[in-house]
């Protein structure tokens, strides 16, 4: 029978564990704090332990990846490939500012949802993330950066409203355990039919993102190919049955594409939809791929479609993506371990030419 990893675990259930074990229920306490707060990769870490036990248990999954390639872009955003428990590789991204390190999270080994525009999607699916596989993700960003994570975005690889239950696990653990207020943590979408209301009647402090990157439902398809499964006019009476549940405002995700989705009759319809919504719109000029066809809009084009959805008094802003030298900018995550071979995980403060 696999052994469960000791990351993802509450307390109580960490001191249940410590005491099947042989050891006193005062040390499930330290066990807590060597995991979440040190971030400790095996058993035999945690000094404060018996020796003894420390040898006697030192095969038991903590439940730690390990870096199998990192790069870094000039802005100091840096995308790590992580290497899990069986070989499966996936990407994560330490964004920091000022202010804030943000960790951009996967909550699945690729993505079945084949949007044109995504690297991730062009994976395919392998499988879902397990919470601890997900927390494993801030606690390694945290630990290479030096400094405390202060914010979390599922907007990594895949698609987290189709691994809800093991995405609100590590929500609940991050959140409790790690120390990331709800508030600072953001769950990104492109819509999973009734998933949407599950998420809401968890009633979460979080924010909650729906990559909408079209004003109807026939263009969406085209870009979105599984969005035929949701109906345009469906998620957007989900997503005001989210606001009315948890009296939070949803932030649309609008990726501009050059001559496909960026034009003002685009804006226009856009705004009719959302006219009167509790809602934000992030726009976000496309960051390029391999083997896709599409551009970025120019400036120009992209303030007049800012510019329409603000005539409407649509709340809106325009997001440029950091990392892009990297690959690790939005859209641009795909593991390409079998493409390319492992480099240093040292930091160089500038990309990694692949």
């Amino acid at each position: 029978m696999p052994q469960t990893p000791l990351l993802g675990k509450s307390l109580p259930e960490l001191t249940q564990w410590i005491e099947e074990t042989g050891q006193p229920s005062y040390r499930g306490k330290q066990l807590y704090r060597w995991l979440y707060q040190k971030g400790i990769h095996n058993l035999d870490e945690i000094t404060v332990f018996p020796k003894a036990w420390r040898t006697e248990m030192a095969d038991y999954p903590v439940g730690r990846s390990q870096i199998h390639h990192h790069r870094t872009a000039p802005d100091d955003t840096r995308k790590y490939l992580l290497k899990l428990h069986d070989g499966l590789i996936i990407e994560t991204v330490g964004i920091p500012t000022e202010k804030r390190l943000t960790v951009c999270v996967s909550s699945q080994v690729g993505c079945a949802m084949d949007c044109d525009f995504c690297a991730t999607g062009k994976m395919g699916f392998t499988r879902h993330l397990k919470a601890h596989e997900i927390i494993d993700q801030v606690l390694t960003v945290q630990e290479d950066f030096g400094q405390r994570v202060s914010h979390v975005v599922y907007m990594g690889m895949g698609e987290p409203l189709a691994n809800l239950d093991e995405v609100l696990k590590s929500i609940h653990r991050l959140n409790k355990d790690v120390g990331i207020g709800q508030r600072s943590l953001t769950v990104s979408t492109v819509g999973v039919p009734d998933q949407i209301r599950a998420l809401a009647e968890e009633n979460l402090q979080i924010t909650f993102a729906v990559s909408l990157h079209a004003p109807n439902q026939a263009l969406r398809e085209t870009i979105i190919p599984t969005a035929k499964n949701y109906p345009f006019d469906e998620l957007l009476d989900e997503c005001r049955e989210y606001v009315d549940i948890t009296r939070r405002r949803i932030s649309f995700e609008y990726i501009l594409l050059a001559g496909v989705n960026d034009l003002p009759e685009h804006a226009e319809e856009l705004a009719k939809h959302l006219k009167g919504f509790q809602s934000h719109v992030n726009l976000i000029p496309y960051n390029p791929i391999d083997d896709v066809p599409f551009q970025r809009p120019g400036k120009k084009r992209i303030n007049v479609f800012r510019q329409i959805l603000q005539d409407y008094k649509i709340a809106v802003s325009i997001r440029y993506s950091k990392g892009l030298e990297a690959d690790a900018a939005c859209g641009q995550l795909r593991s390409n371990a079998r493409r390319s071979p492992p480099r240093s995980s040292e930091p160089t403060g500038k990309v990694t030419v692949e």
